[in-house]
């Protein structure tokens, strides 16, 4: 897949240096998969939550932190939409973000 942007999460590993390793093995694995479908993503990663608008939710860092993606699975292609604690992730509206 490819991931846009990767600069999203450098800037928020820089404030939260203890999510920087999960989110980069994160990225490592996401940008090489080529899924299709989100059952080829559940079967990545367990916990993955899917939402309408093309959502998914990753919970990073055993939880602590939460990373929304849109994807466009048609094109190979990841937008990061939000990546927070769980405190601002409760602020948002995961299918309009």
């Amino acid at each position: 897949m490819r991931i846009i942007a990767l600069s999203t999460l450098r800037v928020f590993w820089i404030k939260h240096p203890n999510a920087e390793i999960p989110l980069r093995s994160w990225y490592a694995l996401a940008s090489r998969a080529q899924w299709k479908s989100p059952s080829q993503i559940k079967e990545a990663f367990r916990n993955t939550s899917f939402t309408g608008n093309n959502r998914v939710i990753f919970n990073v860092k055993g939880n602590d932190y939460r990373l929304v993606v849109m994807v466009r699975y048609d094109k190979g292609l990841m937008f990061i939409r939000f990546i927070g604690t769980h405190i601002e992730y409760d602020k948002i509206d995961v299918v309009k973000i």
